[in-house]
């Protein structure tokens, strides 16, 4: 089989840098899955990306997809010929669509009567004929947030583009795409080698770029700017600070690193350690470096996109970029202190969190109610009033109006420098966590109670207005919100009564709207149940569903349930416990309103619903005062008693009688078995 490697590169002008990654890991997958989908065998592929190209690359592509074999289906045979033993109109035409003659058609005789049929084999497509198509779509379906269009071309695309390549082997396979025609031509560095290059092969490719100073491959840029910067510090006596999304956002930048060390005047040390990061990292994207005791040294390391003849002019230009934005950071130090967080706070009426939910003012009296109702219960007395109250102070700061992600962070530091308690100031930050996946959660119960009224006055608020999420929107964040409400209830084991607590929540808004808080609930119930599914340690939907159908008050509380679920689901009777809920809860649902009444022990006249009356009456009482003690395991043990009465029930009376009276009274009497059942879990949610 023929092989040829295959090559695709759109060279365009600057990429956002912190998609870049992204948009080459999605054009590998969208060319692959189409090459895959076309049934052509292929080597390894390879994306390559840079600030101003996305490139795939295919190793040992067939030069044709592999025949296919096509068998159809036409008229049956008694309407494919006349008396005559004539072909049929119905008949020819279908001969025709196969291209063959009636003649070559074969029979196919299954047991509901014989067809004609056609057998055959369709040679496969050249790939060379299949790949524009193949790469148009991949392109559409790149995830590109917004589309620019560029000159006076309709096409659109994240940047303009400038030429678009695709080889096959040797050879230029003509397409176009985004309004280009395809060339073997590619530009290496914008600066180191402007000219145009005009690639031999795919083989090639990654060799005649590094050769024109482009490391085209994202990884091994990645890795070559990692130990340039390590190197850096290290020669300049300390360790940088190097982010993952950092170092993927500067080799997103550039072609061909130059890692080279500078420093600011150590002045500007006493600033916050976050402040110099923010200023330095996420502004700048330089690596800030720290010395062996964990302190920042006063250096940096930056990465300059060439290769510079006098690197010490580079070096002062990156000095001279940052000291004047530590100096702004440093004005802002000084001014925010000048007054009290009192002071910021009150400037909250003035900001907006939501129209229909008012200011942040608004909101730090809901928080503030909400919160002290948490601190009570997890035994965080005496600061988390006043720390509801200064909690979203630091909005209102210079600083944060210049960093935003150091809200919170500079909350406590402004409330240290003014003297407020330790674990009041620790609580404005920690209120914030955790702020993504895998992040640490607040370590005070000051924090705690703030983080978690802050986070469910959000989630009741926004689902009163009518704004939860759909779909893949999700404006507010609210599902991470969510999800940070059970890290902090599960981690923390803070056993709280979620349910009254939403309740509350929904009480203090300023819009009413019946239902809400159990909205609210069921969403946390909903990423709830997809965190307990990721454990992977054997619980399966179906448990989960059964313990959220008695809508337990907290996550704890489903936790508890559902270890003692677990248990008692090994027990060799536990199927037959599952089935006979099943078959009670179908009479119940089957039968007419009217048996929600107390069982009348005089009308019981059977032995065997005497005696599951007695046996129920004996056991009720323990399994209710096991559930409240939250002793579930108990609790399932005791309802296990109920088997054998129930199973002598069902074989010697009849449940609907015709006698009303009777027939009410017995449909009683299931009820309360089918309560002291689903004390726990809802059994009937259970396979089996």
């Amino acid at each position: 089989m023929a092989t040829r490697d295959l090559l695709f590169e759109l060279g365009t002008e600057e990429l956002p840098p912190r998609t870049l990654l992204a948009l080459s890991l999605a054009l590998q997958e969208g060319i692959l899955s189409g090459v895959d989908t076309a049934a052509i065998p292929h080597g390894k592929a390879r994306g390559f990306a840079t600030p101003r190209r996305l490139a795939v690359q295919i190793d040992a592509c067939a030069e044709f997809a592999p025949d296919r074999r096509i068998e159809r289906r036409g008229p049956p045979v008694n309407n494919s010929f006349d008396s005559s033993g004539a072909p049929t109109q119905a008949a020819a035409a279908f001969a025709k669509s196969c291209g063959v003659q009636v003649a070559d058609l074969e029979r196919l005789t299954t047991d509901k009567g014989a067809w004609l049929a056609f057998r055959g084999t369709e040679p496969g497509a050249a790939t060379a004929s299949l790949l524009g198509s193949i790469i148009s779509q991949a392109i559409a379906a790149l995830p590109i947030a917004k589309r620019m269009r560029w000159g006076a071309r309709t096409v659109e695309f994240v940047r303009p583009v400038r030429s678009v390549v695709l080889l096959f082997g040797d050879d230029v396979i003509p397409i176009e795409v985004l309004g280009l025609k395809s060339d073997r031509i590619t530009t290496g560095h914008r600066f180191h080698a402007p000219r145009p290059i005009v690639l031999k092969s795919p083989k090639t490719y990654e060799s005649q770029l590094r050769a024109a100073k482009v490391i085209a491959d994202f990884g091994k840029r990645r890795d070559v700017i990692r130990q340039g910067v390590q190197a850096a510090a290290a020669a300049a006596g300390g360790t940088a600070l190097m982010e993952d999304a950092l170092l993927n956002e500067v080799t997103a930048l550039v072609e061909w690193p130059v890692p080279i060390a500078g420093h600011f005047e150590q002045r500007f040390l006493s600033l916050p350690r976050e402040v110099i990061i923010a200023t330095i990292q996420d502004h700048q994207r330089y690596f800030a470096v720290e010395g062996p005791d964990g302190r920042l040294t006063g250096g940096f390391v930056t990465v300059s996109n060439i290769q510079s003849r006098d690197p010490t002019k580079v070096r002062e230009g990156n000095e001279r970029v940052v000291r004047p934005r530590l100096s702004d950071a440093a004005f802002f130090w000084e001014q925010d202190r000048a007054i009290s967080l009192d002071e910021h706070a009150a400037k909250l009426a003035g900001v907006t969190f939501q129209t229909k939910l008012g200011s942040y003012a608004d909101k730090t009296i809901r928080v503030k109610a909400l919160a002290e109702t948490i601190g009570q219960r997890i035994s965080a007395f005496g600061y988390v009033g006043r720390a509801a109250e200064l909690a979203k102070a630091d909005l209102m700061t210079a600083m944060v109006g210049e960093f935003p992600e150091l809200q919170g962070t500079m909350g406590r530091y402004y409330a240290e420098a003014q003297g407020e308690p330790a674990e009041l100031a620790l609580a404005l930050e920690e209120h914030y966590r955790p702020r993504f996946a895998g992040d640490v959660l607040p370590t005070t119960r000051t924090g705690q109670a703030l983080g978690l009224a802050d986070r469910l006055d959000t989630l009741v608020g926004i689902f009163a207005i009518d704004q939860r999420p759909t779909g893949t929107k999700d404006p507010f964040g609210l599902r991470r919100v969510a999800l940070g409400v059970l890290r902090i209830l599960l981690e923390g084991q803070l056993d709280l009564d979620l349910t009254g607590l939403l309740h509350q929540a929904a009480s203090l808004q300023p819009v009413q709207r019946p239902g809400t808080a159990d909205e609210v609930y069921d969403f946390i119930a909903e990423r709830l149940r997809g965190l307990l599914l990721e454990r992977a340690d054997g619980t399966t939907a179906e448990m989960i569903d059964s313990v959220l159908a008695g809508r337990p008050r907290s996550p704890l509380d489903l936790e508890a349930r559902l270890l003692a679920l677990k248990v008692f689901l090994l027990r060799p009777d536990a199927g037959v416990l599952t089935a006979l809920n099943k078959r009670i809860l179908n009479i119940l649902r089957k039968a007419a309103p009217g048996y929600n009444v107390d069982v009348d022990a005089a009308m019981l006249t059977e032995p065997a619903e005497i005696g599951l009356h007695g046996v129920l009456g004996g056991l009720r009482d323990t399994v209710t005062a096991a559930v409240a003690e939250h002793r579930y395991a108990d609790a399932l043990r005791a309802s296990a008693g109920l088997r054998a009465a129930v199973d002598q029930f069902f074989d010697q009376v009849m449940v609907m009688d015709d006698n009303l009276e009777r027939r009410r009274n017995r449909l009683a009497l299931l009820r309360g078995v089918q309560e002291v059942l689903g004390g726990v879990a809802d059994l009937s949610r259970l396979p089996g």
